[in-house]
């Protein structure tokens, strides 16, 4: 690879750094049973976590954005959520060891993502996650893929965006590291919908799986 080795790795949570699908499945499900209904398949709703609540939501019960109920079950859904973060949840294997490995040399890391800031940082004290910065989507007035988020993130670490990897399982990731001047990696391990096509995004690097993302970063002797 030709890319520049990064000085900071910024993650996107859900489905990238943190599987977090397991506990939002289960939220999800639960919502379906108060409402009377069988529970989906658990790949069925993978595909829709990084879409957010709404499009759980509307998975599960056909409830579009804007529909008299929606806002109701949303927060129903949301509120069960809450109650159970990180039942399931776990950083990606081998991501898990090799961020012990960074931030044990003290290098620089973070997360932005669109998860409101309630729910991530229960998430990340029960897996004793503690990027150098963080920010979410309640953070500032505005999220991904708008850039400011990233720039913030790299304004705290002290290093400029093309100083950086900015790491997504969702095209909105890739347009925001683009739009802010950084490396913009596209992974396809995380929650990506059928038709959609990872390889297709705006990225600067593609990974299939998450032990190809981890060898590209140790290729670069990252962690040495």
């Amino acid at each position: 690879m030709s890319t520049t080795a990064p000085l900071a790795i910024l993650f996107d949570l859900d489905g990238t750094l943190v599987d977090t699908a397991p506990d939002l499945a289960q939220a999800t499900n639960v919502l379906r049973e108060h409402h009377g209904l069988a529970p989906l398949p658990y790949e069925q709703i993978r595909r829709q976590v990084s879409n957010g609540g709404s499009a759980l939501v509307t998975l599960a019960l056909g409830l579009k954005l804007g529909a008299p109920e929606h806002d109701t079950a949303r927060q129903f859904l949301l509120d069960t959520y809450e109650q159970a973060v990180a039942v399931q949840s776990q950083v990606f294997d081998p991501l898990n060891q090799w961020l012990i490995e960074w931030h044990g040399n003290q290098r620089l890391w973070g997360i932005v993502t669109n998860k409101p800031r309630r729910y991530t940082e229960p998430l990340l004290a029960a897996l004793a996650l503690e990027p150098g910065a963080l920010l979410c989507a309640d953070d500032l007035s505005v999220k991904k893929p708008d850039p400011e988020p990233l720039w913030e993130a790299a304004r705290r670490l002290g290093v400029a965006p093309n100083q950086c990897w900015y790491v997504g399982d969702h095209v909105r990731d890739m347009q925001a590291a683009k739009a802010a001047g950084m490396t913009a990696v596209a992974v396809g391990y995380g929650y990506i919908s059928e038709e959609d096509d990872y390889r297709q995004w705006p990225a600067d690097l593609w990974f299939e799986k998450c032990s190809t993302l981890v060898e590209a970063l140790n290729a670069f002797n990252i962690t040495s």
